[in-house]
């Protein structure tokens, strides 16, 4: 489980000549994902990005703006101060909430229809940003 923590933390631990550095390229990456987003009608609220150092270089690591990175928001239907549909894994954590499962011992099942409605948001969220339709038969095994 990621855990925020603040700025000002991040410079304690990494120091200020790199924090700075993660901050302006998390910015950048951030608002050129945001520009494109939007032209598909989607709103990126809120990612994450993870980086690391590797040979005294900043690297971008793991996954970077999916739908279990990121929450992804249908433009078309958002409200201010609502509960905002959503086209990633936020559907599962609802659900996780509902059974009042917070990071226990035992990780619940989950039951077919929460796993098929997640794929299809997910789905959604491809199409919706790639432009192109999802097609099982394209994924390499």
């Amino acid at each position: 489980h990621d855990e925020n923590i603040s700025y000002e933390k991040m410079v304690d631990i990494i120091g200020k000549n790199i924090a700075e550095k993660l901050k302006d390229l998390s910015i950048n990456i951030y608002i050129k994902a945001r520009d494109y987003a939007e032209t598909k009608g989607i709103i990126i609220a809120d990612t994450k990005f993870e980086f690391g150092l590797f040979e005294d270089k900043i690297i971008l690591i793991d996954e970077i703006l999916t739908p279990d990175s990121s929450r992804f928001w249908p433009k078309n239907t958002y409200q201010p101060g609502k509960s905002q549909i959503s086209l990633d894994k936020q559907y599962i954590r609802d659900y996780l909430v509902s059974l009042d499962w917070e990071n226990k011992d035992k990780i619940p099942e989950l039951p077919f229809d929460v796993v098929r409605n997640t794929f299809l948001k997910y789905k959604e969220a491809y199409e919706v940003l790639t432009g192109k339709k999802f097609r099982i038969e394209d994924i390499e095994r």
